[in-house]
């Protein structure tokens, strides 16, 4: 599966331990990554910045769902449960 271009889910419903330029601390579930645009595209994509676990993530129907809406919702869920 390839990511919905826009969807932005996996860089706001997770938390996010490793630092993130411009969030040396990370990111709390739930929280917009920084490095997200107004278009819900990551800003670091390709760029030896992006943090590992980002660049880790591969697109799933499982997780991603048939929609923005529900990737948010099932990666939320996840991050609830773990």
């Amino acid at each position: 599966m390839e990511c919905r271009l826009g969807c932005g889910a996996c860089c706001i419903a997770p938390s996010i331990s490793s630092p993130i330029p411009g969030m040396p601390k990370g990111k709390p579930a739930g929280v917009r990554c920084i490095q997200l645009n107004e278009d819900n595209l990551c800003k670091l994509f390709g760029k030896p910045e992006r943090p590992k676990v980002c660049h880790a993530f591969k697109a799933e129907k499982a997780i991603c769902g048939k929609t923005d809406q529900e990737a948010l919702f099932i990666i939320s869920d996840l991050e609830k449960i773990t």
